[in-house]
């Protein structure tokens, strides 16, 4: 992982825009985690930023790649990921290709031990055990245990150099309100990042939304940009045939 040490961000968390929200923080080799589910909830304009900023070699850690030709699967178009750390790779047909041909590195993991090693990451828990993916592919090379006669696979925690994160709403201190199922993996990446990027549809002002309200505290978050109408695209669109019942 790299040193983000020296990165010192102006005064306040709010930046102008996505690029400047990850000048001087993005850098080739690191590995991010990027929150979403399908095009669920995903930072459309940090992941374009992303894009233009030519960084390479990333490893990426998020449940999905994208779709060919949005999300993350722009930087697989570019060629910018090395390596995905994922769950559900089904929707692009580029990540397929690059696989099959082995141009690009992936570490599968079941959808629910992937946010667990995101969340023990962002807790700092180094390793878990959990009975999913025993005697399977998933178990090979990996320590095995038996408690109360049920087997188990050990599992590390992820962690990730930068944390790219999307978010409905927060305040200039960083306080994040995730709207319905847009919450997916979000809070686990971000908490799971050294650095955590956040783009949200609205910034408000420190004490206008209720602490009770807050669905990750503004600690976890070091940088903010605003995208106030992004695409939000629906991955399968399925619609009743005219006349159907």
């Amino acid at each position: 992982m790299s040193d983000l040490s020296s990165v010192t961000p102006p005064r306040g968390k709010v930046f102008a825009n996505a690029q400047q929200a990850l000048d001087g923080v993005i850098a080739d080799g690191q590995t991010l985690a990027v929150g979403g589910f399908g095009l669920c909830g995903i930072p459309e304009a940090l992941i374009a930023a992303l894009r233009d900023s030519g960084v390479k070699d990333l490893t990426a850690i998020s449940n999905n790649a994208g779709v060919d030709g949005f999300g993350l699967g722009q930087l697989l178009e570019t060629r910018q990921i090395r390596k995905m750390i994922s769950s559900y790779v089904g929707e692009n047909k580029e990540f397929e290709r690059q696989f099959l041909a082995g141009e690009l590195e992936l570490e599968f993991n079941p959808q629910g031990t992937l946010a667990e090693r995101l969340r023990a990451g962002g807790a700092g828990i180094p390793a878990f055990f959990t009975a999913t993916g025993y005697g399977t592919v998933v178990a090979e090379g990996k320590e095995t245990r038996e408690f109360d006669g049920k087997h188990y696979v050990l599992e590390t925690a992820l962690t990730a150099d930068v944390s790219l994160v999307k978010a409905w709403k927060a305040d200039a201190a960083g306080n994040l309100v995730f709207r319905k199922t847009a919450r997916n993996f979000n809070p686990a990446c971000a908490m799971a990042g050294r650095m955590c990027i956040v783009e949200v549809e609205e910034i408000v002002e420190v004490g206008a939304i209720d602490p009770d309200q807050v669905h990750l505290p503004g600690i976890y978050v070091d940088r903010i940009v605003l995208n106030a109408h992004p695409e939000k695209r629906i991955e399968q669109r399925t619609v009743r045939a005219a006349g159907d019942k």
